[in-house]
Parts: structure tokens; C-alpha cells; sequence
């Protein structure tokens, strides 16, 4: 046997595992559970934290304000020392007659070692809780929702029991660039969070997405939130991992009406929300870089390579590994291209997809040791905080779980 068809017999079997042993990963019916409304509505405090997005919010504000949720709600809008007007458009937005009602918040510069969007989170929390909210609503400035985003997402967290209810918003996939990259992206989150384990009552398990997170305020209390996470820049698996931490039970989904509106048109603007943390999911370390690069090539490289190499050569056991695991491969990639409404024939290119977020990944690295580090709207953190708000790579407390993918835009 020669060398390629044993790593191409061990990608067939880690492909196996995968599919069998990663909490069915590639199903896609994990969905915000109904939960029975409850005899009297909580009250609620929604926290958009809000950077230079002007440009969005028209989509994504109004939504919010147009929320039906029977209870007392309100949201406070934080401008993070934007420099286009942010602030200005929310105030004239939240004009509008109806509505929840709106208070527009000015961050000031962050304190040391806190990341700006926790900053502005933290800002907008303390004003909150003047309002002596049940429920806080994290969600970023570029999520529309519809009219019953805010009741269903209530109605599951108190029927459920839940201290975080979190769904993974739906991307825009307009572009082709969009069409080809963001699928995959939350093929590959869930691949490394599966949300049956992250949804597992007592799991180890820990993971949320950033854009629409309900969360009990009781929790965020004894989780210290974000306080405890305040130098994280991946903050939204860093917020459900303390939540679980303090004995929080926590639920991730995918989304069926809670929207992303932000626009990647080009390959650019992908690599640069994927390289921006990526190498912060890794911790830093590159021994971890290491052992993703050479994980991502035997997963999703070495299939491909094996069909052509042994159609080429004639080596028909080769070739028939190789094509019998890429097969599998795109066979599980299917359930997310239909989420997404997407034509089939993305999936044999998942290998393609895969070798560009290796790419990514390394110039996230490459970029860390130029002192360029992590960016979020116009700031960089070079280095990751020290002491217990540490990002830690925003990992989950299950060590088993490889770390490649990167955080929710």
C-alpha cells in the first residue's frame, strides 16, 4: 500500500467517526424549540453594542424596534465611539412612532484590557439594569429580526428552563464569494460546537453565537458577565462557556428568522472577518496551528487527492478511497447547502472551502507575530489578556474537540 492510500484509509475513518461520534454535527434540525408562553412575560433589556454601523442598522434596528413581545422591554443601543454617525442614525431611527422603546448610549473609550465590543456590552448592561430585567438580549448591530424574534426566543428560555438561549443567525449569501464560504463556515462551528452537545444538560460541551444571545440576567451575575470575559475576542463561546462554567444550562440553534445583514461581497472581506480571530480560537499556540493545518489537509484534503492521484496512476484502491470519503464528505455538507438554499453542486467543493480557511488560519497566525494581532472595527489587540478574562481561544472545556473554525461574523 502505498503512503497516500494509508492516509487516505485513516481520513475514511476519521470521516466515519466524525459522522457517527461528533453529535451528528451535519444535521441541521436543531431548531429554537416551541416553548408554552408563560402566565406573565419578563422583562427584557436589549444591548446592541454598535461600531461604525450606520450602514446597517436601516435594516437591523427597525426590527428591533417592531419587536411584538408582550412584556416590558426596551433596547439601549451603545455607539461605540463610532466615527460615521452611528449614534446619530440610531436616534433618528428609534424616532420613528410605535416601537420599543430606545435609548441611544455613547461608550466611553474602553479601559484597559477590555476589547471594545465588551466594553460597550458592559456600558449598556449597567445602564440595563436600571431597568431590573429578567432577560438581557446581546445581539449585534447588523441582526435583523422578525416581529417574533424576541417573544419565541423568552417563550423557549422559560419553557426550557434555559439560562442562554442562542441561535446562530443565517448569513448573507448573496455574493458568490458569500454562496461559497458562509455555509461552510457553519458547517465547520458546528462541526467543532455540535449543538446536541452543547445543548446536553451537564456536557462539557460550551458554545454561542454572538449575534442573538438571550440570557438570563440571574446567570450573567454569577457568571461575572463581561466581566470574566472582558479580553475575550471571541466573545460569544467565551460568554457560554462561563455561563455553563457557573451551572448555567445553556441551547444553541440554527436560525430560521434572525438575519445577518452585514455584506461580504468579496473574497477580502471574508479573509478579513475569518483572519482577524482565527488564530485566537487556536489560543496563540502553534503547536495547535500545526496540528489544524495538518488535521484540515488529512480531513478534507487528502480525499481529493487520492481519487485524482490514483485515476491518474491507475490505482484503482486509491482512487476509490479517496472518491468513497469524498463522497462522504459532501454527502455531509448537503443539509447545510439546503439550509441555506444553496444549488448542490457547492458540496464536492467543501475540500476547496476548507484549503481557504487553512489559508486564513495561518495568516491570522502570520498576522499575530507581525504585531498586527486581532482586529475589531478598526482595533487591534496583538496580544491576548492576561488572568481569568483571558480569551483562552474562546474554546469549549471539551479538549477532545479540534479547533480550526472561526467565530461568527
Amino acid at each position: 500500500m502505498s503512503a497516500l492510500l494509508w492516509i487516505c484509509a485513516v481520513s475514511l475513518l476519521a470521516w466515519l467517526w466524525l459522522l457517527l461520534c461528533q453529535g451528528y454535527f451535519w444535521r441541521t434540525d436543531v431548531r429554537l424549540p416551541p416553548g408554552a408562553e408563560p402566565a406573565r412575560w419578563p422583562a427584557v433589556a436589549v444591548v446592541v453594542p454598535a461600531r461604525d454601523e450606520a450602514a446597517v442598522l436601516p435594516r437591523s434596528l427597525p426590527s428591533l424596534l417592531a419587536q411584538e413581545y408582550p412584556g416590558r422591554a426596551r433596547i439601549f443601543l451603545v455607539d461605540d465611539n463610532s466615527t460615521d454617525g452611528t449614534g446619530e442614525s440610531a436616534a433618528e431611527l428609534g424616532r420613528a412612532p410605535g416601537g420599543l422603546p430606545l435609548t441611544v448610549l455613547s461608550a466611553p473609550e474602553p479601559a484597559p484590557g477590555w476589547t471594545g465590543k465588551l466594553w460597550a456590552v458592559r456600558h449598556g448592561i449597567e445602564r440595563a439594569r436600571e431597568t431590573d430585567p429578567a432577560y438581557l438580549l446581546l445581539t449585534d448591530a447588523d441582526i435583523a429580526h422578525e416581529p417574533d424574534s424576541l417573544r419565541a426566543l423568552v417563550a423557549a428560555a422559560e419553557g426550557g428552563g434555559y439560562d442562554l438561549v442562542s441561535l446562530m443567525a443565517r448569513l448573507r449569501v448573496d455574493s458568490a464569494w458569500e454562496r461559497l464560504i458562509v455555509p461552510a463556515f457553519v458547517y465547520f462551528f458546528g462541526q467543532l460546537y455540535p449543538f446536541r452537545w452543547v445543548n446536553r444538560r451537564g456536557g462539557r460541551t460550551a458554545a454561542a453565537a454572538g449575534g442573538c444571545v438571550l440570557l438570563r440576567t440571574a446567570a450573567a451575575e454569577r457568571a461575572r458577565i463581561p466581566e470574566s470575559i472582558r479580553g475575550a475576542v471571541i466573545d460569544d463561546v467565551s460568554l457560554a462557556r462561563e455561563v455553563k462554567r457557573g451551572g448555567g444550562h445553556i441551547w444553541l440553534g440554527l436560525a430560521e428568522r434572525v438575519d445577518s445583514v452585514r455584506p461580504y461581497p468579496r473574497l477580502a472581506d471574508l479573509w478579513r472577518m475569518v483572519a482577524r480571530s482565527a488564530y485566537a480560537q487556536l489560543r496563540h499556540q502553534p503547536l495547535i496551528l500545526l496540528g489544524t493545518v495538518l488535521g484540515l489537509a488529512l480531513v478534507y484534503l487528502a480525499p481529493p487527492a487520492g481519487l485524482l492521484t490514483g485515476l491518474v496512476r491507475g490505482e484503482g484502491a486509491l482512487a476509490l478511497t479517496g472518491g468513497a470519503t469524498w463522497l462522504l464528505m459532501a454527502g455531509s455538507y448537503v443539509p447545510m447547502l439546503r439550509h441555506y438554499r444553496q444549488t448542490l453542486w457547492l458540496a464536492p467543493l467543501l475540500p476547496l472551502v476548507a484549503a481557504l480557511y487553512l489559508l486564513m488560519t495561518v495568516d491570522s497566525a502570520v498576522r499575530h507575530y507581525r504585531g498586527r494581532g486581532a482586529s475589531w472595527k478598526g482595533r487591534t489587540y496583538p496580544k491576548p489578556a492576561a488572568g481569568p478574562a483571558a480569551d483562552e481561544g474562546a474554546h469549549t472545556s471539551d479538549e477532545r474537540i479540534p479547533r480550526a473554525a472561526p467565530e461568527q461574523p
